[in-house]
């Protein structure tokens, strides 16, 4: 398993340069002028000589490539450059709201994968019976679902309908401090939406591997064994019926970033959300890069690490040959 990460890492330099020179080469050819974002209504009535000079201020008169270039060795460096949109370093504002983007994704995948395999579990056990129907049938409804259109429907009924939990932001709007309370509470709702928004797909892999493996052989032995239904269930079909499962991890990072950045919106959650958003509409090139870097490197950890876990769950299965 060893050498097989250090391939991966290898490959990703070349993935993670070429994204972010395609980030760039799509920047120069939208029609959205940086220069202009930058100064907002005082480039209304700025001279051309002072639009040109804060081109040239902003490095983005200089050709394509150079750019790119330029980019690219200060990020190895440790210096990803500062943000025109946001007025300050692209490290501090991805550091000001990776943490949160990151709380809610991982708390959303948590809720995902236990959701997804309980469920899956118990719809195996009899397939066709009334469970299965009822939670297959909603598991593709809700594929065809949008988060953000599930964040406006968890924002009616909870938040207006019963007033039980806060429509959006990290804190109540009266609170100067952030408490672990609030934050707690605040999570509940854009993280069941984003987690439910990503179940189906684990409930539908769970459900038909678990299936399968009951129909196996070594299920069936077990059974004839006399061993208890919990234990054939959990210690025989769980484990093989997991294994399909583990594919799927590095396969929803990306709709898990991508579901991150609605939900976060729709909730006014802290995240990096609002950074994409503003660095892509105003051609903000280091925090776009940046963000686009940061993108691309969790889905390549992340089929690394559904990778890494298949080899764990069966040990038959080699990496190093």
């Amino acid at each position: 398993m060893g050498r097989m990460a250090g391939r991966r890492a290898l490959l990703a330099v070349p993935v993670l340069a070429a994204v972010t020179f395609g980030v760039f080469a799509v920047a120069a050819a939208s029609p959205f002028d940086p220069v202009k974002a930058y100064a907002g209504t005082a480039g209304l009535t700025a001279s051309q000589e002072n639009l040109d000079q804060l081109r040239v201020n902003l490095g983005v008169d200089q050709p394509l490539v150079t750019r790119w270039w330029n980019w690219l060795t200060s990020a190895l460096s440790g210096d990803l450059g500062d943000s025109s949109v946001m007025r300050q370093p692209v490290a501090d504002v991805i550091g000001e709201r990776l943490g949160w983007s990151v709380l809610l994704a991982a708390s959303a995948f948590g809720v995902a994968v236990v959701l997804g395999t309980g469920l899956g579990v118990l719809a195996a056990r009899r397939p066709g019976g009334l469970l299965d129907r009822c939670v297959s049938s909603a598991a593709y409804t809700l594929e065809a679902a949008p988060a953000f259109w599930l964040g406006l429907l968890a924002i009616w009924f909870f938040a207006l309908k019963l007033d039980v939990l806060p429509a959006g932001g990290l804190t109540d709007a009266a609170s100067d401090t952030v408490t672990f309370g609030q934050v707690a509470t605040h999570l509940v709702l854009p993280a069941a939406v984003l987690g439910i928004s990503q179940l189906p797909w684990f409930f539908l892999y769970v459900r038909q591997g678990v299936a399968d493996a009951l129909d196996e052989d070594p299920v069936r032995g077990a059974r004839a064994r006399g061993l208890r239904e919990r234990t054939v269930l959990l210690g025989h079909a769980l484990r093989c019926g997991m294994l399909p499962m583990l594919t799927l991890i590095g396969s929803r990072v990306p709709e898990l970033i991508t579901g991150a950045l609605l939900v976060e919106t729709v909730f006014s959650w802290p995240g990096i959300a609002a950074a994409t958003v503003q660095a892509a509409t105003s051609v903000d090139f280091p925090l776009l890069a940046a963000l686009t870097v940061l993108a691309t490197a969790a889905v390549v950890l992340g089929n690394l690490l559904s990778d890494l876990l298949y080899a764990i769950a069966d040990p038959r299965v080699g990496f190093d040959g």
